[in-house]
């Protein structure tokens, strides 16, 4: 039964699956479920909203590939070789909002995109650094009628022209192209600039098109005049162009807002465009700018936001802000400042907000540095040699919520250095020297909510600690603990540990975090222990994201507990854990019940079994990374209505053994799970075995497929033959009237002749004794009354319909074979039950002496483990085609469920009929 997908976005998303492992190379998956994990990054960029998607490498037969995808599909990625797109390539996807191409030279024939009329972003990219060939027809984009993104990277259009765009569209990116100027956008896009649109369509073209990116075009030299008459721009990119900015000023541009030249060889600001065009935002990061006088600066003064990264700038005009007062973002990183940082003054009404001066080679910074900027709210001084800091230096700036004062080499921080900062929020002190910290360092601040410490050595820690405090990551050798942990961090929801030891170990160094959501430990073994004689985390009632990534040297063994609520774990890099044998994932989620997403990666598994996963109902995706020699048991085949919706294997190396068969028609074949990575896996028959034997091929050419099943089948038609000519020779035996039944019934099937007759009720309904009220008030008015509101169906009841007097044995096999379907509803109960049993024997038996007539199907009333059916003559094989049901839990989903039984109820019944 299809359950729908988790989420951990604000959104979730219900969607009908089908089997994704047949086309190799792809990736099908909710981006949401690797939202929360680092091990695994999807080869799809996606845009923000987008969570159902699927990425698809190697591509050559397309047709083949895009008939194995699911068709709810949101977000598609191709990448292979494919000559041309043909008509309607796209039309199964009718809710595709993303469409990204990789396919090499491409022919796009007219209608390749009809019938995808909610795309939002389409994307047609190669990689390397050259133009290959594209040809798009007029009317291509003609279906497109939301399109917002279009862009071509790494193609040369020469061959394309009159491309009629959307009037949707808001951004176009042409990068690494064969353009040499900018008048060939109007012989490509002629709606793009309105002088060049033919008379009569002025409704044809957009008047404001937000972002032009025509970065990256190496042979950009050329403005034809007025080639870009008209256009109105938000945003214009020419990152890496030798296009000469000034040359913008006679394209005809009528509307300029923001303007991208980073790394274009620029020396000196372009104050002819930034006055002409009034521009709000100019992006000039990495050119060869080394100073900027006075006389540069425009007389407008529109400029909000300035990027001067990665120049050679030693200092700043004395009329810099004054000359720009509504500049509201300006960074200026990796440039030459220090040694001591002068600002130049400015008027106190100015709206700057945020300044980066990272990596200017700053020791040093005068009293009231920051004096003449009163708005600001995010400073960043990360990457300098600052070794001092006080109070003094920071007056004035009582706006500032981000303080950045990363990798300096702070050692001592005086008292009440905050106290002029009332209004911060973030303090980063990663990669400083301070050994010692209090929590009193942090007064001033009345909202401090996230706070980074580090230090290269060891760090000790003080009381007190603010109560406001939501986020906190310690980077270190060693931490230690100088105050009782259990009162300090009741408000924290996130905590990363990324530390080798933690001192003192004693009884009382526990932490008390009622409130914790996301918990990250990175390089410390200990607090997850089971050798410990306590817990650092004794109750986490409220943790939903563990990641651990533990020191190798480490020997000891992890265990949770007090996580009752964790719904993703992600463990990493355990393999110093067990240097000699192999992983008990059993007992590390065996206190786990509500997981939904489990990462390994690096932890010696050696072996995968069915006990791993015992109790993990909910887990929605399954992710094995960088495993050697992996062996997956046999008996994981009971789970297979139950595993994970997504499977994915990253650089897994598994073991050359027939015992793994069962894995590839297991990936090809489950409807209810998506596998990936099974295609590129290698195996090695033991740890010093060298090759690089294909997983796959190793199954094909050595492992006979189904071996055991074909045995079992052998095996029960001589014991059905034997049994066959004892009762034969019995004739006084109750059995051989059945029998007989039976062999005339098929006689005549194959003769042609159909006896409807001989079916007296649709369906044969098996229970036990305890599921009885369940059964009479709620399963037989749903199928047995009327239509609408049953379906009418004729049942058989063995405690209702079987004649007094009359031998149950032969009665129930009787009513099994006079009935066109078998209904048998599954509990601990009816396990244990005799009766029970018997019947669900006897109707297996029909299914394999009858095959393609008997029809079987399972109705769970709750959780089973799959392998209590295993003596049920091979049951969980005939599981693998969805001929159960799971009866849910949550009242909301109870509708659902029964118009899926009825629809399979009269499938089965029409089938048995025909």
């Amino acid at each position: 039964m299809k359950r729908p997908l988790l989420s951990f976005t604000v959104l979730s998303l219900l969607m009908s699956l089908g089997c994704a492992w047949t086309t190799p190379g792809c990736t099908v998956a909710d981006s949401s479920l690797f939202s929360n994990i680092s091990s695994y990054i999807p080869f799809c960029s996606l845009a923000p909203g987008l969570q159902f998607f699927a990425s698809c490498s190697h591509v050559n037969d397309l047709a083949q590939t895009l008939a194995a995808l699911p068709s709810r599909l949101e977000a598609l990625c191709l990448q292979g070789t494919v000559q041309a797109l043909p008509a309607n390539a796209f039309g199964r996807f009718p809710i595709l909002k993303l469409l990204r191409l990789q396919l090499g030279p491409i022919r796009v024939t007219s209608g390749a995109f009809q019938g995808v009329t909610q795309l939002q972003h389409l994307f047609f990219e190669h990689p390397a650094p050259c133009c290959l060939s594209l040809f798009l027809p007029p009317d291509a984009l003609q279906p497109f009628g939301l399109l917002r993104s279009l862009s071509f990277e790494g193609y040369c259009l020469n061959s394309s022209h009159s491309i009629r765009l959307p009037l949707s569209l808001s951004h176009l990116s042409m990068q690494h192209s064969c353009m040499t100027d900018l008048k060939e956008l109007k012989g490509l896009f002629p709606s793009l600039v309105p002088d060049s649109s033919p008379i009569g369509s002025s409704s044809s073209w957009s008047p404001f098109l937000e972002v032009l990116d025509l970065s990256a075009n190496l042979q950009l030299r050329r403005v034809d005049g007025r080639a870009l008459k008209g256009l109105q721009l938000h945003s214009l990119r020419l990152e890496g162009t030798p296009l000469n900015a000034g040359e913008l000023l006679g394209a005809g541009l009528l509307r300029l807002d923001s303007l991208s030249l980073v790394g274009t060889a620029i020396e000196k600001l372009p104050s002819d465009v930034m006055a002409n065009f009034e521009l709000c935002a100019l992006d000039l990061g990495r050119n060869q700018i080394q100073n900027i006088e006075d006389d540069d600066l425009p007389d407008r003064h529109s400029l909000e936001l300035l990027n001067l990264h990665a120049n050679s700038l030693h200092a700043l005009p004395t009329r810099f802000f004054s000359a720009l007062p509504q500049l509201q973002r300006l960074n200026l990183s990796m440039n030459h400042l220090g040694p001591t940082l002068v600002l130049p003054a400015g008027p106190v009404s100015s709206n700057l907000s945020m300044l980066d001066l990272s990596h200017n080679w700053l020791s040093a910074l005068p009293s009231k540095a920051f004096f003449s900027l009163p708005q600001l709210q995010e400073l960043w001084l990360g990457g300098n040699n600052i070794f001092h800091l006080s109070s003094e230096m920071l007056l004035g700036m009582r706006c500032l919520k981000t303080l950045d004062l990363s990798w300096n080499q702070i050692k001592v921080l005086e008292p009440g250095w905050l106290s002029s900062l009332p209004a911060l929020t973030s303090l980063n002190l990663l990669g400083t020297h301070i050994e010692n910290f209090s929590g009193r360092l942090l007064q001033g601040p009345q909202q401090l909510s996230h706070l980074q410490l580090g230090s290269p050595e060891f760090l000790t820690l003080y009381n007190p600690w603010p109560s406001t405090l939501l986020s906190l990551q310690i980077r270190a050798e060693g931490v230690e603990f100088k105050f009782s942990l259990r009162e300090a961090f009741l408000s924290l929801e996130n905590l990363t540990l990324q530390v080798h030891w933690v001192f003192p170990l004693q009884t009382n160094t526990t932490f008390h975090l009622p409130s914790l959501h996301h918990l990250t430990l990175r390089g410390f073994n200990g607090i997850f222990s089971s050798h410990q004689t306590y817990q650092f985390f004794p109750q986490l009632p409220l943790l939903e994201y563990l990641h651990i990534w533990s020191d190798p040297s480490g020997t000891e063994h992890v265990q949770l507990s007090g996580v009752p609520r964790l719904r993703v774990l992600e463990l990493g890099d355990l393999t110093g854990f067990y240097p000699s044998g192999q992983m008990k994932l059993e007992e590390i989620l065996m206190q786990v019940p509500q997981l939904e997403v489990l990462a390994l990666s690096n932890v010696n598994l050696e072996d995968l079994s069915v006990s791993s996963f015992r109790g993990l109902h909910l887990l929605r995706l399954l992710l094995l990374n960088s495993e050697w020699v992996l062996g997956l048991h046999r008996n994981l085949q009971e789970l297979m209505p139950q595993m994970p919706q997504y499977v994915y294997f990253s650089d897994v190396i598994f073991k050359c053994q027939c015992e793994n068969s069962w894995v590839e028609p297991w990936a090809a074949r489950t409807p209810n799970t998506f596998v990936y990575g099974l295609e590129n896996s290698i195996c090695r028959a033991n740890d010093s075995d060298c090759s690089q034997t294909p997983f796959l091929a190793f199954l094909s050419a050595y492992c006979l497929e189904d071996l055991e099943f074909q045995s079992f089948l052998t095996s029960f038609t001589l014991v059905l033959l034997l049994t066959s000519f004892a009762l034969l020779g019995s004739p006084n035996c109750p059995w051989l009237h059945h029998l007989s039944a039976l062999c005339r019934a098929w006689w005549l099937k194959m003769g042609g002749w159909h006896h409807r007759s001989q079916y007296v009720y649709d369906v044969f309904i098996s229970y036990c004794g305890q599921d009885q009220a369940w059964v009479l008030a709620e399963l037989i008015p749903a199928l047995e009354k009327p239509f609408p509101d049953g379906e009418g169906l004729r049942l058989c009841l063995p405690e209702r319909d079987f004649g007094v007097g009359q031998d149950r044995v032969d009665a129930m096999a009787a009513s099994m074979e006079c009935s066109r379907a078998t209904l048998c509803v599954l509990s601990r109960h009816a396990l244990g039950s005799p009766w029970s049993n018997l019947e669900l024997r006897l109707a297996t038996y029909h299914m394999v002496a009858k095959p393609g007539t008997a029809r079987l199907l399972l109705l769970f009333l709750e959780p089973i483990d799959r392998q209590q059916l295993c003596g049920y003559h091979r049951l969980a094989r005939w599981l693998q085609q969805e001929d159960y049901l799971d009866f849910p839990k949550r009242s909301v989903d109870w509708e659902a469920f029964w118009n899926k039984l009825r629809k399979r109820l009269r499938k089965a019944v029409q089938e048995r009929e025909d």
